[in-house]
């Protein structure tokens, strides 16, 4: 998600213009590689562990992911063929070219909407390893495993103040150059976590943990249909997919499919290797963030969380400005109509705009803190950049293509397929959430 940031921002347009050399040099397939693997490896991998125990062991688990797998990287491979056709390197304007415009229109809520929902995810994160901290250092201080309740000692007074004095003056301005300086924190974070929690797992002396699955019959293939919102928070890089490819130097399909393809490996490996240690280590008891499962004292994952922590609280004003940007465009083309929008009125609009996201996603971060119950709905909207987009971009593309018909005709049933999925996905994951709310309530 961060380099879609960079990307976006800039509003780089390669496909549009011919290379000269003194464009800005294009990606190398290592470059887009590792620019797929930044946008994937984030927050989601903390909640892999507990998709593992929700599905009911490591066999099943797997097998979703694999399934899985193949509609993600087909997802990749038709974005990346309809910005080559559309001519356009941001996700929304791909699906507005080749979909049309209501379609596009569809698009940009769902775009805004899965951005502000992420937003939510890396304050319940940060919440959760604040937490963590707080106690860890009350033990090393006082001796204590219990932190003194008090109103200053409260995880949700630090997230606010994070939020005032380090998340906002970032956010505010239109563009934010400490990108290029922390683009590679997601990265780090994930690999550390990853051999973290293997290596955790063999100094563990005994290993009792209980692996027995929760359900059985129905409610075990029910339970195991639920991870898929996980999954797809986890290997979701499809937003920036677009900008990557319409930046590289070879776009051929066939060399996309290549780093596409790549790029999934490696993010399956890395996923697996954690939820399936992690799963290992805790078995049943293992918390929907892998992070709290581990005690405060530990000076191994202490380090995980601050350089989870440092690397969202540098993200998140990334996320913030793609979600401000689509709606600020909305509130300016509006204003055009009825008078001159002058600098100072985008001004107030942009610094409104971003106090206001900050301030519902913490209120939502603070009284929905159970990261599991976000992901759900987050992987409910992914499955539209994942799924939906993807397939209704390949059905309408093979309107107008000039291939053979019955590759045409495969194609669109493809497509078909992954709509029919992608909405099952997002009809699962909304009513489980909403279920879930529900009963809490």
């Amino acid at each position: 998600m961060e380099e879609l940031a960079r990307e976006s921002i800039r509003s780089i347009s390669l496909l549009s213009k011919p290379a000269r050399g003194t464009e800005a040099p294009r990606l190398g397939s290592f470059g887009a590689v590792f620019i797929m693997l930044k946008s994937a490896l984030g927050a989601g991998l903390l909640n892999f562990p507990w998709a593992f125990e929700k599905a009911g062991g490591v066999s099943r688990a797997i097998g979703v992911e694999i399934v899985s797998l193949l509609f993600l990287i087909s997802g990749l491979v038709i974005l990346g063929y309809s910005s080559s056709i559309s001519r356009q390197s941001t996700y929304h304007d791909v699906v507005r070219e080749v979909c049309g415009r209501r379609i596009g229109y569809l698009c940009e809520v769902c775009f805004v909407f899965n951005l502000f929902m992420i937003s939510v995810a890396f304050l319940v994160v940060v919440q959760d390893q604040l937490e963590k901290l707080c106690l860890s250092l009350s033990e090393m201080v006082t001796g204590e495993k219990v932190v003194p309740h008090h109103w200053y000692t409260d995880q949700s007074f630090a997230l606010f103040v994070m939020c005032l004095i380090i998340i906002l003056p970032l956010s505010i301005p239109k563009e934010i150059s400490i990108q290029k300086y922390t683009s590679v924190l997601g990265t780090l974070a994930a690999s550390y976590l990853s051999v973290a929690v293997i290596v955790k797992y063999y100094l563990k002396e005994e290993h009792s943990a209980d692996l027995r699955p929760m359900h059985t019959g129905l409610d075990s293939w029910a339970s195991m249909f639920s991870v898929v919102p996980t999954i797809c928070f986890g290997f979701q890089c499809h937003e920036a997919c677009i900008a990557i490819y319409s930046s590289m130097e070879n776009k051929r399909i066939s060399h996309w499919v290549l780093i596409s393809v790549a790029s999934m490996i490696f993010c399956l490996l890395i996923y697996t290797l954690t939820g399936v240690f992690g799963f290992f280590t805790f078995g049943r008891g293992v918390a929907s963030d892998i992070l709290m499962s581990y005690p405060g004292n530990d000076v191994v994952m202490i380090i995980a969380r601050l350089l989870f922590g440092i690397s969202i609280v540098t993200i998140y004003p990334i996320i913030l400005l793609l979600g401000r940007t689509v709606i600020l465009a909305l509130v300016l083309r509006y204003q055009e109509r009825r008078a001159i929008v002058t600098a100072g009125f985008e001004c107030r609009c942009r610094v409104l705009l971003t106090v206001l996201w900050i301030a519902v996603t913490l209120l939502i971060a603070v009284y929905v803190p159970d990261m599991s119950k976000v992901i759900s709905v987050i992987g409910g909207i992914s499955a539209f950049f994942i799924f939906i987009f993807p397939g209704l971009c390949l059905i309408f593309a093979m309107q107008t293509e000039p291939l053979d018909h019955r590759l045409k005709m495969f194609l669109t049933g493809w497509g078909i397929i992954t709509v029919v999925v992608g909405t099952f996905i997002f009809g699962q994951s909304t009513t489980i959430a909403v279920m879930e709310l529900t009963n809490k309530a």
